[in-house]
């Protein structure tokens, strides 16, 4: 099997832990014998600089001939004072629109070994399993009008929020669909009291709802899921929310396991072109030090097996490497309380490589006394 993959560092720390994330499949390639063919392209601040804009025609050709994307992060303070179409985020949003990245899954997981790194302790953590999809090119984000206005020479501003019925359907179907590979039960995030766009979301969530008669439906005010999310975040399975929400609450499920670095996602496309990127943004103040976590990146990669090219083994292989090394001890500066016990980035990926090698070699033996 021969699967090409785009890479897109970005900035930042984004060039260290997509480096790291192309290390472990370039493991996983030997020991299952799979060739990945990868190539390079320019986005966010980088791809500004030499090239003037976010998102060049060569990277945006280059995702659309690859099996999958993998990218790192952008943004960073040097690019701050741009005019908005030459701001690296530009390039990400303008990569999702034109890809029609429109699901974005964000995998929460409480790691029992990192629980000394979460504000959280002991059985509030007992659980935590479950699975944010944010709606992606609608919302907020990408309304028009979006601008500063002057009326009557007051200085204003305006922000739309749009969405199409069908956007909402397709992305409420996705969580059903894969709430029905988990534990069958959909939480659907709105602000229904207030707003229009979630009055609609809420009748949408109904109807697909009707579909899947073995899946639970709750329907969940904003404001409450975000205190949920603390209070009792065991509770839930799947949930599925528009663009805005899900950023904000995404992040916001992050303490609970630990750290930024600890979280994966995966963008999904209609046309099974997906892209996958950690959760944590290009942290440039930290970039070239080797103090940046890859494990978000690994484990982006380890989707990227399992959704794009249904490698399930071996995306369970890193995920099982990633925890045998932390539970060994290891650990990146964010996932310690002890500033001068950590390994450094480098060493971490090769942790996990090693952690890989001998799960491998378990298993050869195991088929040899089979």
């Amino acid at each position: 099997m021969v699967k090409k993959i785009a890479i897109l560092p970005g900035d930042g720390i984004g060039r260290e832990v997509v480096e790291g994330a192309v290390e472990i499949l370039k493991t996983i390639g030997h020991y299952y014998r799979h060739e990945f063919d990868f190539q390079y392209g320019l986005i966010g601040g980088e791809a500004i600089d030499q090239c003037g804009t976010p998102l060049p025609d060569e990277t945006l050709e280059l995702c659309k001939q690859s099996d999958a994307v993998l990218l790192g992060a952008v943004g960073g303070p040097k690019w701050d004072q741009n005019p908005a179409h030459l701001r690296p985020e530009k390039g990400l949003l303008n990569i999702r629109k034109q890809l029609d990245l429109f699901a974005n899954l964000r995998p929460i997981q409480a790691h029992p070994t990192l629980q000394d790194t979460s504000p959280f302790k002991g059985e509030h953590l007992e659980g935590v399993d479950f699975l944010i999809v944010r709606e992606l090119t609608g919302g907020l984000y990408f309304g028009k009008p979006s601008e500063r206005t002057n009326q009557n020479g007051e200085e204003a501003v305006v922000d739309t929020l749009f969405y199409k019925r069908k956007d909402i359907e397709r992305i409420l179907e996705t969580a059903f669909e894969l709430a029905r590979k988990r534990r069958k039960k959909v939480t659907s995030v709105d602000k229904a009291n207030v707003l229009e766009s979630s009055k609609l979301w809420r009748e949408v969530a109904e109807e697909v709802a009707y579909r899947y008669p073995d899946v639970e439906l709750e329907h969940m005010l904003v404001d409450n899921a975000a205190m949920q999310i603390i209070h009792k975040p065991n509770q839930f399975d799947v949930i599925v929310t528009e663009n805005m929400f899900g950023d904000i609450l995404s992040d916001e499920a992050a303490m609970l396991s630990g750290s930024l670095g600890m979280l994966p996602s995966a963008s999904l496309s209609a046309n099974g072109l997906h892209l996958y990127e950690p959760v944590h943004g290009s942290a440039p103040d930290i970039a070239g030090q080797g103090l940046a976590n890859p494990i978000a990146m690994i484990l982006s990669a380890a989707m990227m097996l399992r959704y794009s090219f249904h490698l399930m083994e071996e995306a369970g292989a890193i995920e099982k490497a990633v925890k045998h090394v932390l539970e060994s001890g290891k650990r990146t500066k964010d996932l310690t309380n002890h500033p001068n016990q950590y390994v450094p980035t480098k060493q971490m990926i090769e942790e996990i490589k090693e952690a890989l090698a001998d799960d491998f070699a378990i298993l050869n033996i195991m088929d040899c006394y089979a």
